[in-house]
């Protein structure tokens, strides 16, 4: 029984690097570059004046009226 807690720390605190160190790979690569792109896809072809104008001819913004 001599030594169990340090070994076994040593074997948990090993596994819980690894997973973490798995975690935020797949959060990298699974969720973060993939909403990048899609940012970039967006912003790309984003023409702000086009949507502007769209929200000012449908009412949406009380300080410039549609005409």
């Amino acid at each position: 029984m001599r030594g169990l807690l340090a070994r076994r720390m040593k074997f948990h605190l090993l596994g819980a690097f690894v997973v973490s160190l798995g975690c935020a790979t797949l959060y990298k690569f699974g969720i973060a570059e993939p909403r990048k792109r899609a940012y970039e896809n967006f912003y790309k072809n984003y023409d702000p004046m086009k949507d502007f104008e769209a929200m000012k001819a449908a009412g949406v913004l009380e300080s410039a009226p549609a005409k």
